[in-house]
């Protein structure tokens, strides 16, 4: 009988958690950890931000779908990870021991790391469900006594398309209540030009993200190192191409919300031959820690390196598609292990992003996700926002019914006929 531990129920734990419980046999065991008894769909959480959704909109308690799975869950969180003792602290002072560990925590917020940087300072956030709800509260009061707002990612920062998301969002919803013409938007981010999104772009990303701007009348600063914070500006510094500073900008803001860097939870921060001086956890390209070969790293919370040196440093983000073939990858090849083979598989990391824009939005398909890909795909309109519509009601479906099967490549890729963009390519490359 074995026993294995997934650390993390967000959209990288319990995918694992399902599609590890269906290549076990009847006699072996998985535990769930989360800090949490519940799941919420972090994509859904710009919509919350400007009350579009409510927190009970996009979250599903946990205890009952795990049940039904017979699969176990602690809900109480993790204090330390101890990969020499193959055993979990927990934070209610139990411990628990593994034969193999998953890794799927996402990440620590880094707001501390710039000067009144905080949801509970002079910027809102929408990085978790609780900032979301939060967020919309003061959207309301903003809306009230409306005035500059500034949208944006700060330096070190590997999930822009939040930030971009949020941004056309906000810009949907003044609209609606007749109010834009008195909120000015900048977009100030650490990416070196608009739409690079930590991946060197996708597709004409570039074009298609600084036209949806101009469109909407929303200035930007690229290139910037975000110095500090106060409860009426931004203060930021431009970088040149050079590495020199550029130019200093004092943004006047009524409003803030820029997406901070992350790193590793406090859990996991310094482990020896486990993370990396940042916290994330260091895997192979079987997403297999090389020091404690009986622990492996999916999601958020991996280290991967920037996909190319920039004047201000950006990260790269790890999307749900890449999560995803992560998570598939390393459930065969636990189950390998099992069967006293070694691991094979590799994930393909995949990327695919419905970015919505409130009433429209940009879709990409990056394969693989970090450059040279075999496909480069962006596309635009009101189906980008008609299909994310549909593709949160899917996952929350999922997440509720225990459904194992990959969501984002079986219903996201048929959605938005990227099998055709795959056919193409394999004629081309037959040719």
């Amino acid at each position: 009988m074995v026993h294995i531990v997934v650390l993390g129920a967000g959209i990288g734990g319990i995918p694992m958690a399902y599609e590890m419980k269906d290549l076990l046999g009847p006699d072996d065991r998985i535990t769930v950890v989360s800090n949490t008894d519940h799941f919420h769909f972090v994509p859904s959480n710009p919509w919350v931000a400007v009350g579009w959704r409510t927190r009970d909109d996009i979250m599903v308690p946990l205890a009952e779908p795990f049940a039904r799975k017979g699969i176990a869950f602690k809900s109480v969180g993790c204090r330390r990870v101890l990969p020499q003792e193959n055993a979990l602290d927990l934070n209610d002072g139990s411990r628990l021991t593994y034969d193999y560990l998953v890794v799927a925590t996402g990440p620590e917020l880094a707001f501390d790391e710039i000067e009144g940087f905080a949801p509970q300072s002079n910027t809102i956030s929408i990085c978790h469900v609780d900032h979301a709800v939060e967020a919309a509260k003061r959207w309301e009061e903003f809306c009230r006594n409306p005035g500059p707002l500034i949208v944006g990612a700060v330096q070190g920062a590997s999930c822009f398309g939040p930030a971009y998301e949020f941004a056309m969002i906000a810009d949907a919803d003044l609209r609606r209540r007749k109010i834009r013409h008195k909120v000015p938007i900048t977009f100030v981010t650490s990416e070196p030009y608009i739409g690079h999104l930590g991946l060197g772009g996708v597709g004409d990303t570039k074009g298609l993200l600084e036209s949806a701007m101009r469109e909407r009348h929303i200035k930007w600063i690229t290139n910037a190192r975000t110095d500090r914070f106060e409860p009426n500006a931004v203060h930021a510094t431009e970088i040149g191409d050079d590495g020199q500073e550029k130019a200093h900008h004092v943004v006047e803001s009524r409003l803030t919300m820029m997406l901070p860097a992350f790193r590793g939870i406090r859990a996991l921060q310094g482990v020896e031959g486990l993370v990396n001086p940042r916290g994330f956890v260091l895997a192979d390209k079987h997403q297999r820690n090389p020091t404690h070969r009986n622990v492996f790293g999916i999601g958020v919370c991996i280290a991967i390196p920037p996909v190319e040196k920039t004047p201000v440093p950006v990260g790269v983000p790890k999307t749900g598609y890449m999560i995803e073939t992560m998570v598939t990858a390393t459930a065969h090849n636990i189950r390998a292990l099992l069967d006293g083979k070694e691991p094979a598989e590799e994930p393909t990391w995949n990327a695919l992003c419905l970015a919505d824009f409130g009433d429209t939005g940009v879709a990409f398909v990056a394969m693989p996700q970090i450059p040279p890909r075999n496909v480069n795909w962006s596309s635009h309109g009101r189906w980008v926002h008609l299909a994310k519509v549909g593709f949160e009601r899917y996952f929350l479906r999922k997440v509720r019914k225990g459904i194992s099967e990959p969501v984002y490549e079986r219903y996201a890729l048929k959605l938005l006929g990227v099998k055709r963009v795959q056919e193409q390519t394999r004629e081309t490359t037959n040719v």
